[in-house]
This record gives structure tokens, C-alpha cells and sequence, in this order.
């Protein structure tokens, strides 16, 4: 008995040693966007802060292609360790049913570890557009069907589907003209050249302020305290449309359970100060902490839920 007592002591000393090495090593955070998107901007911020709650470096590697593929299925494959995490965002949840083949499996590669934050899209028009609300601008629209064409960051983005899941709400007849981001997009707006815009709020926001161009609604659950005057589209027409920008912190399948629950911990701890919380608002995210299980149900109800608005607007990619 003393013998197997002791063995079971070593084994016991021996888990705790482990789980209290990680991370012994800098750790790779996977992005799958270029450098100076949301999805990037946030995994930097929150790679910083792990970086300093756990006394290891957690580096961004910005992996862009194939709509985000390239990163994702890189993660999928990499060892599942906890030392090659990925910062998933809208194109993990799209994907899947955008491209008739990915090279991962959203649900079956990965673990969920945590939400980070959260920011909305909104519906905005050229000043010179004549409707001041939601409404008026539906009535315009269909009063003219095939009038209006109106911008995102590219075809298949987050605000591309935002787009198009108004227009089927609403039976509009409006039509999507993608750019290469949402810079491209906005500055095509402001200057008139397409009418209307959905674009996501850190980056639309500032030509909002400035009256650039004219913020109709809010593509979330709750108003912005950077456009706080901006109704959602509940508030606003009674339908509650919601097409936020989501990062999340995601590891291989078979990630040792003691490391998903130290990050996810860490996760909260770092978005708990309200210092942290206020910089995140400034910048127009939300901090959206979650454990594991509700960041892999959101996981299957958002790739649903885009999947449906994919297959009604006929939206693919070669």
C-alpha cells in the first residue's frame, strides 16, 4: 500500500509539473487575415497580455490565403501541444460552407478555447442618399429595385454576408460590390461612388463621426458606445439582425485539457480591469470572455447560420 501510495504521489507531482510548465516556450497564435484587421488588431492586443500573464512570449504569425484556409488548415494539422493556437474569426464559421472543400473540419480539428471580443457591422449610406433611417432607405430600395449597389471588404467576408442577410430580411434588390478590404470600401463609399456600405464598426465608425458618410443601424444586439445615437436594426425595423465580428482563441484537437483551461482562464483575467475593457470599447470591440463550451456552441450556431444565408443569396467562391 505505501509503495502504490507513493507511486500515485509521483504521478500526481509529475501532472502538476507539467501543467505548471506551460508554456516553458514562446507560443505561436496563428491569424488568418493580413496585418491591420480586426481580427489581426485584436489577436495582437490579446497576445500581448497573455504574453505577460504567463510569463512566455505569444507571438502572431499572420498566415493570409485561400480566405483564410491557409491559416486555419495549418492549425488543424499543427501538434496539439498548446504551443500553436489559432485566432479564429469570421472566416472560420463561413468557410465551411463558402468553399465546396477546406482543408479542416471546424468542429472535429479544433478545441474551443475562448471568445475574446466582439465587434458589430452596420448598414451606412453616402450622405446624399435620401433616408435618414432604416426604413426609409428599404422603401427607397424597393421602390427602385437594382438602383442601389453597396460596398464591403471583398466577397465572402463577414461584411459581404452582413450584406446580404439584410437584403434577404428585406426582399431588397441591391447590389454587393466587393473591395479589397474595408478601407477600399469605405473610401468608395465616402466618395460616392457606391451609395451604401455595410462595413465594420472600427473601421466605418470614424467617417460616421465625421459625417463622411451616415450610420442607419447596427448589425447587433445592443447599440455602440461609439455611435451611441445608432439604433440596432431591432430597434430599428423590429428584426433582429446580427452580424458581429468575432475573435476567439482556438487549439488543435487533443490539446491537453490543463492547457485549454489555463488559457481560458487567463482569458478572463485579461479582459476582467476595466482599463482593459475601456481600451477594447475605444477601439469599438467588446470584451466577450466564455468558456469553452459556449465558444463551441456559438461555433455551431454561427456556421449554421451562415450557411443558410450562403445557400439562399447563392453565394460561392472558386
Amino acid at each position: 500500500m505505501l509503495v502504490l501510495a507513493g507511486a500515485v504521489t509521483v504521478a500526481s507531482l509529475a501532472r502538476s509539473g507539467r501543467a505548471q510548465a506551460y508554456p516553458s516556450r514562446p507560443v505561436r497564435v496563428l491569424v488568418p487575415v493580413a496585418p491591420g484587421g480586426a481580427n489581426d488588431t485584436t489577436a495582437r492586443l490579446f497576445a500581448q497580455k497573455l504574453s505577460e500573464h504567463l510569463g512566455q512570449q505569444f507571438y502572431v504569425e499572420n498566415l493570409p490565403g485561400a480566405g483564410g484556409n491557409l491559416a486555419i488548415g495549418n492549425a488543424a494539422r499543427a501538434t496539439a501541444d498548446g504551443y500553436t493556437l489559432l485566432a479564429g474569426g469570421g472566416n472560420f464559421v463561413i468557410n465551411p460552407s463558402l468553399y465546396a472543400k477546406i482543408p479542416y473540419d471546424p468542429v472535429k480539428d479544433f478545441t474551443a478555447v475562448s471568445l475574446m471580443c466582439s465587434s458589430p457591422h452596420f448598414l451606412g449610406v453616402h450622405p446624399s442618399v435620401a433616408a435618414a433611417t432604416v426604413a426609409e432607405f428599404i422603401a427607397l430600395a424597393k421602390a427602385s429595385p437594382g438602383k442601389f449597389n453597396y460596398a464591403s471588404a471583398g466577397r465572402g467576408t463577414p461584411a459581404h454576408l452582413a450584406g446580404e442577410l439584410f437584403k434577404l430580411a428585406f426582399g431588397l434588390d441591391i447590389t454587393h460590390v466587393p473591395f479589397s478590404g474595408g478601407g477600399p470600401a469605405i473610401t468608395a463609399t465616402i466618395g460616392g461612388h457606391t451609395p451604401v456600405i455595410v462595413s465594420a464598426l472600427p473601421t466605418g465608425a470614424p467617417y460616421a463621426k465625421a459625417g463622411n458618410l451616415r450610420a442607419l443601424a447596427m448589425m447587433s444586439a445592443k447599440r455602440s458606445s461609439l455611435l451611441p445615437e445608432v439604433p440596432t436594426m431591432a430597434e430599428a425595423t423590429g428584426m433582429n439582425l446580427e452580424a458581429d465580428i468575432v475573435t476567439g482563441l482556438l487549439a488543435p484537437a487533443g490539446t491537453p485539457q490543463e492547457v485549454v483551461d489555463l488559457i481560458n482562464r487567463t482569458v478572463a483575467d485579461i479582459t476582467a480591469p476595466a482599463e482593459f475593457r475601456e481600451h477594447l470599447h475605444a477601439l469599438g470591440f467588446d470584451p466577450v470572455a466564455s468558456t469553452p463550451d459556449e465558444f463551441a456552441d456559438w461555433i455551431k450556431l454561427e456556421i449554421a447560420k451562415w450557411g443558410k444565408v450562403i445557400r439562399d443569396a447563392h453565394i460561392g467562391v472558386q
